[in-house]
């Protein structure tokens, strides 16, 4: 009886030491495509700002976005 208690106990550990392993592998895999693709999407959107039909805009003093003037940095408020 004790044989078998301890069989079942070993093979629960062995089980949960392998879904445990399994899991850690899957979600490892998973972050790294996540930062990947985050990686990649900085990269692009890096290289779309410096296409010149892309307008930079300022956030206004009333919460509206706007085209930054070229003289805007020269203002002070």
């Amino acid at each position: 009886m004790l044989l078998r208690i301890l069989l079942f106990v070993g093979l629960a550990v062995l089980v949960y030491l392998g879904v445990r392993r399994i899991w850690n592998d899957w979600s490892g895999k998973f972050n790294a495509d996540a930062e990947e693709a985050k990686r990649l999407a900085r990269e692009r959107d890096k290289l779309e700002r410096q296409r010149p039909d892309v307008i930079d805009l300022k956030r206004g003093d009333d919460g509206t976005y706007r085209p930054k003037d070229r003289d805007d940095a020269d203002k002070r408020h």
